[in-house]
């Protein structure tokens, strides 16, 4: 049986990232940016105002203090959005908001506070409450309140780097330039069936010897989480008629990847693996891994192909190990699942294969503590519902102690 590392290596070296797609930009949070930003105008392009307050020449106010204001005469006033048609000259001030485009001679801004008009603004009839002269209450340096041409960014500097995933920042300075689209990494379709006789629907009642499908749900999900696009193509029966129809139908909708549950094992019922040796191949079916032993990988109609278990717990441990990493890969992104290290809180085994025990976490002083979830059967999806985190045993080791530090895979933003 393939190691965990080895079957991840193999499945990750037939991956490569998807071609770029244009999108408008209000697409675009969480995508992979397909190549850098580089700002085609500075940031911001004129010099303004980071205070309301008066707009000056810093050699005017030299010797002003709140004793012996100097008085300078106001000769406009500029809102936000309106270039000044003006200078200021010596002896001179101009009204400004904040924002508002630096007048021709002013070289800093007064904050109001420090003015005889210290109570502020009046936002209502501004023109009629203008004041002819203004009184300075302290002196300033040139540059004081003033946010030059290219404070943020300058012209020819690259802003985003390509195999960013855009954040709502990235958003602004996208949208600040100029840009109303850009170019990111597609994003992964995913097809995704459930196999077996045994399946019902939600909406079904139970029958004897039935249970409802729930991996179909839930792995939908996890590639949504992700950023993928899911299709749940719904389930299979154990005919070769029925998961081949259900193959083709990946096919045709244009799948990146393709991943089944259920099917992959030695079973006498079992034909998906028939199926897909006849519509293209398969590289590998077991994994030396618990829970998730009966792993398949390989091809159908060149598309890529998870087999994953049937069992819940063991489909969702392998998507998480085995298929996440590799859709993101598709989609420009590196696995980066969080890890944190915790103590074992309860004595555990394991049967010494690569193992990921189900785990709920509890911070005592500065310390993470483990609790088992209860059962670590594969059928109990219980069990993820109540876990923090996947601790992952290592191949070979049997008898895991309390007190044993491990590193936990997580599974919750919460901890």
């Amino acid at each position: 049986m393939l190691s965990v590392d080895e079957a991840l290596s193999k499945i990750l070296e037939t991956f490569a990232t998807l071609p770029a797609e244009t999108i408008p930009v209000a697409e675009a949070l969480g995508r992979v940016l397909a190549q850098d930003v580089i700002a085609v105008e500075d940031l911001p392009p004129f010099p303004n105002s980071s205070m309301d307050g008066y707009a000056v020449r810093a050699a005017d106010v030299a010797k002003a203090g709140k004793d012996v204001p100097v008085s300078l005469a106001v000769v406009g006033d500029i809102p936000a959005g309106v270039a000044p048609q003006f200078s200021v000259y010596e002896g001179q001030a101009a009204r400004i908001m904040t924002g508002a485009m630096m007048p021709p001679g002013a070289d800093a801004v007064i904050p109001v506070e420090e003015t005889d008009e210290g109570n502020g603004f009046r936002t209502e009839n501004r023109a009629a409450t203008l004041r002819k002269h203004i009184g300075i209450l302290r002196t300033a340096k040139v540059g004081d309140y003033v946010r030059p041409i290219g404070e943020d960014i300058r012209v020819g500097q690259i802003v985003l780097h390509k195999r960013r995933v855009i954040r709502a920042a990235d958003l602004g300075v996208i949208v600040g330039l100029g840009q109303t689209e850009v170019q990111v990494i597609q994003r992964a379709k995913v097809a995704i069936l459930s196999t077996g006789d045994e399946l019902l629907t939600a909406d079904q009642p139970l029958e004897p010897g039935k249970i409802r499908d729930s991996n179909g749900y839930t792995i939908s999900a996890l590639c949504q989480q992700i950023g993928a696009i899911p299709n749940y193509l719904g389930i299979a029966r154990d005919t070769e008629a029925d998961v081949r129809d259900k193959l083709e139908q990946a096919l045709s909708w244009g799948a990146h990847v393709i991943l089944s549950t259920a099917g992959v094992s030695v079973g006498a019922f079992d034909v998906v693996r028939s199926v897909i040796e006849s519509m293209g191949t398969l590289g590998f079916w077991k994994i030396n891994l618990r829970p998730g032993k009966p792993l398949a990988f390989g091809n159908v109609g060149g598309v890529p192909y998870f087999g994953l278990p049937g069992n819940p717990v063991s489909a969702m441990v392998t998507f998480d190990v085995f298929a996440r990493p590799a859709i993101l890969k598709l989609m420009g992104r590196t696995d980066h699942a969080p890890t944190v290290e915790a103590e074992l809180a309860e004595p555990m085994t394991s049967d010494g294969r690569r193992t990921y025990m189900r785990v709920r976490l509890e911070r005592q002083d500065d310390r993470l503590i483990a609790y088992s979830t209860g059962t670590q059967s594969s059928g109990a999806l219980s069990s993820m519902v109540y876990a923090d985190g996947l601790m992952i045993v290592p191949d070979g080791m049997t008898d895991i102690p309390v007190g044993t530090k491990l590193k936990v895979r997580l599974l919750s933003e919460e901890i």
